[in-house]
């Protein structure tokens, strides 16, 4: 209280509201960093509790929309060189190339696990990525399903046998999916703006609080699938790894596999124009959210821009005094950040995000704010 006075009598009213607005914002952004998204360097799966006694054979789900040989030639054996011993491979092929479907049915000949599907493409009734899936987990052999994606590359041989475990403490998994590092500013902010995207879901996934996975790195039952009576929001192109998974998720039937061996990398095909207009594309669920979702998502971005606004003002038009204590707090800020962001980056196997982290501290609000107007108008891919 005596704290209180002084301010108020040197500061007055306006310098006491800025320091309190200054404190409060801090205690918000440090909450999130030290008790939201500290928990994910320390978190165990195995602490949840078992209900198969043995690892489950796999189906691997993967819908392929063009004739796409790299992800024959490259990625696709990355997936079959996986170290599990019973899993299948299904491609759900959408197009019209009849020679690169055949080309396909012939690597059964030397990969048994694989197994093959065609949906026939026709322009005026295009096929959704949903669409796909459903033709591959009614092909799907087995109980168990990991979906990912033409553009995601496994880091390891770890990968499936770690995903697989997981459908030994719940009937949906969910894993990280970074991407490619390469050289360059622009995909820098995209590996970094990916991490602590999904630092989000991650911190309410380990709480048992989960609402969402990657479309790259996740899987169910087929109990969980037909039980929800297959996926929802059908006007829509998107939504098979967010709005169905909060119809589906509870508090004891999600496992979150999180490991560097587990880790998937996401390839990229251009720029910053080119990263935008995916996440526009698959931001455009947002919306549909739970309120309690987009608040806990909202509350660290405008805490973060309220405590940079009235710390830029303490030092803009403060005395002396009162400068060094916001920039006190704001040095604070980051060394804390940068400690937690850092334990972050390490358990979901990624490297060379500290250096220039501040940079986008700085600069993804506005990058959200960019978004938001983005959003703002109808995004004619997204709906059917």
């Amino acid at each position: 209280m005596q704290l209180f006075e002084q301010i108020l009598s040197c500061y007055g009213w306006e310098g006491a509201a800025l320091a309190g607005a200054t404190l409060l914002m801090l205690g918000v952004q440090l909450y999130y960093y030290i008790f939201v998204y500290g928990r994910i360097p320390g978190y165990k799966n195995n602490r949840r509790p078992q209900t198969m006694d043995r690892e489950p054979p796999v189906s691997v789900v993967v819908p392929l929309f063009s004739e796409d040989y790299s992800f024959v030639e490259e990625r696709l054996p990355l997936i079959l060189a996986q170290n599990y011993p019973d899993f299948e491979v299904v491609i759900v092929y959408v197009g019209h190339d009849s020679d690169f479907y055949e080309d396909l049915v012939r690597l059964k000949q030397s990969f048994p696990q694989i197994t093959t599907t065609k949906i026939h493409l026709d322009p005026r009734f295009p096929i959704s990525r949903k669409m796909a899936l459903n033709v591959g987990i009614k092909s799907a052999h087995y109980e168990c399903m990991v979906f990912t994606s033409t553009d995601a590359v496994p880091q390891t041989d770890r990968w499936l046998s770690l995903m697989a475990k997981g459908f030994m403490r719940g009937e949906i998994v969910v894993g990280y999916c970074g991407v490619e590092r390469r050289k360059g500013f622009a995909n820098y902010m995209m590996r970094t703006w990916r991490m602590m995207h999904s630092a989000n879901w991650i911190a309410r996934a380990v709480r048992r609080r989960a609402y969402r996975g990657t479309l790259h790195n996740y899987g169910f039952t087929k109990r969980i699938y037909f039980g929800a009576n297959g996926f929802s929001h059908l006007n829509m192109n998107i939504g098979e790894d967010d709005l169905f998974m909060q119809q589906v998720m509870t508090r004891d039937n999600v496992s979150v596999i999180l490991s560097p061996r587990a880790t998937l990398r996401e390839k990229t095909w251009g720029g910053m124009g080119w990263w935008m207009s995916q996440l526009r594309y698959y931001g455009s669920a947002f919306r549909f959210y739970p309120q309690a979702v987009r608040t806990y998502v909202g509350w660290e971005l405008w805490s973060r821009v309220l405590f940079f606004a009235t710390a830029a003002c303490a030092l803009a038009v403060m005395p002396l005094e009162y400068k060094i204590a916001a920039l006190a707090l704001v040095i604070v800020r980051y060394v804390v950040v940068a400690l937690e962001v850092r334990r972050v980056a390490r358990r979901l196997g990624e490297s060379g995000i500290m250096g220039r982290y501040f940079i986008y501290d700085l600069l993804s609000p506005l990058w959200a704010a960019a978004l938001w107007v983005m959003l703002l108008r109808r995004d004619d891919r997204v709906w059917r």
